[in-house]
């Protein structure tokens, strides 16, 4: 029989995973005090909204760029400021991992591991100290899942309360950045998947069409919501009339042709470490600091054997929860294949990247375990000695030279 301390013991757990990765997140986050990479536009954006001035950036939704502003309300108009709520968003991230870990696998062990592995697989890191749009997406997305999840098990007087639930965040989340749109789709397949399967355990206090209208009309009046900021504009304010037009331009702008840019790459290459980016590279306050976006090695190329034998496991073995990690990692990042990006950048990959980590301890704890029992531990000191190693150029650390980074160039294309 499981106790109380018993039930209460992922959620203290998920709980300490956050607050050690918001103190790791926030060490040093207003280094260097001037915009980073697309600061230079979502900073600038979260400033007019915290002002009401007018449209800016509007190839972007507003959620992302409205929890900025309320940054800059609490702490300034400063580099914390703009930073603060992206250190959040990621320690939501990392406490998501471990739930969805613990719901799917029914185990601490594999869960802590996984939300370990992707607190250290630098991407989260450099995500969660930057005032960008794809940690709020992601964590959005994230806690979404855990709802969902939550959702198709809950007895059936909670099924619509956790469906409620999920559909708001899927909606915030796209309100935060379009890539969030495939989720609700995904949303919705899992629900047909398993009510069409016939067990009447799942989602079992609503009906398929009712759960699936849920699903899409929630999300869609919260991303509605999400745009209430712009009616108060100073300067060509939103209104009523003008809201579907204005999606349509958000349209435009996201498939407009762009210029070549020395850091794209296409989205094929992302899951291979090939083209990672500099965020930063130049002396900051006089000293020399850089940050590169990249993926811890042993998580991004170990993730994908990974993200194979999970695969394998669900189709083969029909361990189902193998098989949902598989899935989630095969949706996050196939659906960079379909949508009509022009150019893609190697960040595109966060959301793929963070169910790495579930799939490594997953594959770990049923392939490799049963034969060597110290495996995880094994993985998880490779992925931490690889952050060590890398952390001066993932963290905007002094550097004793403009040509230090060099000792961290493995290949010629991380340049």
């Amino acid at each position: 029989m499981t106790t109380d301390s018993q039930a209460q013991r992922p959620f203290l757990i998920a709980l300490a995973l956050g607050i050690a990765a918001e103190l790791l997140f926030l060490a040093n986050l207003a280094i260097p005090a001037k915009p980073v990479f697309d600061e230079i536009y979502y900073a600038e954006a979260a400033r007019t909204i915290a002002r009401l001035h007018g449209p800016y950036n509007v190839e972007h939704p507003l959620f992302a760029k409205t929890i900025m502003a309320g940054g800059i309300m609490l702490f300034g108009d400063n580099s914390f400021g703009w930073r603060f709520f992206s250190t959040v968003a990621g320690a939501v991230v990392i406490m998501s991992v471990f739930v969805i870990g613990w719901q799917l696998l029914g185990r601490v062990r594999p869960a802590l591991y996984a939300a370990i592995f992707v607190l250290l697989n630098f991407i989260v890191f450099i995500e969660a100290r930057i005032a960008m749009l794809d940690g709020y997406m992601a964590a959005l997305v994230l806690v979404a899942i855990v709802t969902m999840i939550a959702a198709a098990r809950a007895p059936a007087d909670l099924t619509r309360r956790w469906l409620l639930v999920s559909a708001v965040l899927l909606g915030l989340a796209v309100g935060a950045k379009w890539t969030a749109i495939p989720f609700v789709a995904f949303a919705g397949c899992a629900m047909i998947w398993l009510k069409l399967r016939g067990n009447r355990t799942y989602f079992a206090g609503v009906d398929l069409l009712p759960g699936l209208a849920i699903l899409g009309l929630v999300s869609i009046a919260t991303y509605a919501l999400t745009f209430a900021p712009a009616f108060f504009y100073r300067y060509e304010p939103l209104t009523i009339a003008t809201f579907i037009p204005h999606q349509f331009r958000i349209l435009a702008q996201q498939t407009a042709p762009l210029p070549v840019h020395p850091y794209q790459s296409p989205w094929w290459s992302w899951p291979l470490d090939l083209r990672p980016m500099w965020y930063l590279y130049e002396p900051v306050e006089g000293v020399q600091r850089g940050i590169l976006m990249l993926g811890n090695p042993a998580v991004m190329w170990g993730g994908l054997i990974a993200v194979g034998a999970c695969l394998y496991a669900g189709v083969r073995e029909r361990v189902q929860p193998m098989l949902a990690i598989a899935l989630l990692w095969l949706g996050a990042y196939g659906m960079w294949a379909l949508i009509p990006k022009k150019i893609g950048f190697f960040y595109y990959y966060y959301l793929p990247s963070v169910f790495l980590g579930l799939a490594i301890a997953a594959a770990l704890e049923h392939y490799v375990e049963p034969r060597f029992k110290y495996a995880s531990e094994v993985a998880l000191v490779i992925t931490f000695a690889l952050f060590a190693w890398f952390f001066p150029i993932i963290s905007a650390a002094p550097l004793d030279s403009d040509q230090a980074f060099l000792r961290w160039m493995w290949f010629d294309s991380w340049r």
